[in-house]
């Protein structure tokens, strides 16, 4: 079992040592796909400050600039704001970060990952804020991106529900999906994700339940964790005054039983950090049994009483499935858009190669090798 820091969203409770205002931070994105990469990106922003702000970019900016989001923008919107680490979404922020929008939003400074986020003509997105002094790094969590995740449903395999080495005919596959033919972006890859109990430490930090709180237990796969489940649990969380939600996973096997195919599409290590991330959700069980027993009922301290189960109606029908059918309708547009993209980063790599072997003033020309 692992709490959560179901009530960590509270910021007016924390102030940065040695100050009397609070630091606002701003992260912003697409958070297309949300997954726990995302989720730990705002993580480690909202620990550099007392109040964290995302902007998240509309459709029409990210098909601008990167190509078709698998999820409409309102299905984003939704999604970040159930992360536990975050005070405040602004809807449709601009692609590229400005001063002006930091300011507007009275935030200090603005965060993002150790990789490159670039325009449709290849011009860095935190150029501006970075000159002023107002950009901080966090480090990129490594062994889940997009890319990956569109490849695993794709490419039909179960390679990535076991943690030993990948096949090679997985690799082989991860490695040419969507890439420029030329060479290879150190940002857009696949790599293998390596649970550790640091991770889900920095994940959980929670509380058990105290007297007075309803302990409610759901249970299910919890896979490509999306809006259709968020929606479920902030029904549930609505159930109670106090609610205590405990979120059981299935170990990865069990849902391959009872799903077929290659599912799920995260293994349950990814799963966990996933919905732990979820504002509504108290405390995980790994490995979950498919039927509820009355020993886990008291393993929890619940009611002996019967008469206790509820169905509840998210009313939001997106699946898993639906999200697989997305990517499959439209591979080819989402491998066209990889390789734009890690062209366009290519391109800056070489550029700062030549900047750097250049006397200083000289200008170089940034060119995308396989930009179509």
């Amino acid at each position: 079992m692992i709490r959560n820091g179901h009530d960590a969203v509270d910021s007016s409770k924390k102030l940065t040592p040695g100050t009397k205002r609070t630091v606002r931070v701003w992260c912003d994105g697409c958070y297309d796909m949300v997954h726990y990469g995302h989720s730990n990106q705002l993580r480690q922003a909202r620990a550099m400050g007392d109040y964290l702000v995302v902007g998240v970019h509309n459709d029409e900016e990210i098909a601008k600039h990167k190509g078709p989001p698998v999820f409409t923008q309102e299905e984003r919107y939704k999604m970040v704001q159930a992360i536990k680490w975050v005070d405040e979404i602004v809807a449709g922020a601009p692609y590229v970060t400005a001063l002006e929008t930091l300011d507007k939003y009275n935030c200090d400074f603005c965060v993002h990952g150790n990789d490159i986020t670039l325009t449709v003509d290849g011009r860095d997105t935190y150029e501006e804020v970075k000159k002023a002094g107002r950009y901080r790094e966090c480090k990129r969590t490594q062994g889940v991106s997009t890319t990956d995740l569109v490849g695993r449903m794709l490419l039909m395999t179960k390679a990535h529900h076991s943690s030993r080495e990948l096949p090679s005919e997985y690799r082989e596959y991860t490695d040419s999906f969507g890439k420029c033919p030329r060479s290879h972006s150190p940002w857009t890859g696949v790599s293998q994700f390596l649970q550790t109990s640091q991770k889900i430490i920095q994940f959980a930090s929670g509380k058990e339940p105290k007297p007075g709180d309803t302990i409610i237990y759901v249970a299910g796969a919890f896979d490509l964790f999306h809006i259709g489940h968020v929606a479920f649990l902030e029904k549930v969380y609505q159930l109670a005054e106090r609610p205590y939600i405990i979120a059981g996973l299935h170990f990865d096997q069990e849902v391959n039983h009872y799903k077929g195919k290659n599912y799920p599409i995260m293994n349950v290590h990814e799963r966990t950090l996933s919905v732990l991330a979820c504002r509504y959700v108290a405390e995980v069980v790994i490995g979950a049994p498919y039927a509820v027993t009355a020993n886990l009922l008291d393993h929890f301290k619940e009611p002996k009483r019967r008469g206790i189960f509820r169905q509840i109606d998210s009313g939001n029908d997106l699946t898993t499935d639906l999200i697989v059918q997305r990517i499959i309708k439209n591979r080819l547009e989402y491998e066209a858009r990889n390789q734009k993209k890690e062209a366009r980063e290519l391109a800056v790599l070489e550029a700062i190669k030549k900047r750097e072997a250049m006397p200083e003033g000289a200008a170089v020309q940034v060119e995308s090798p396989c930009e179509a």
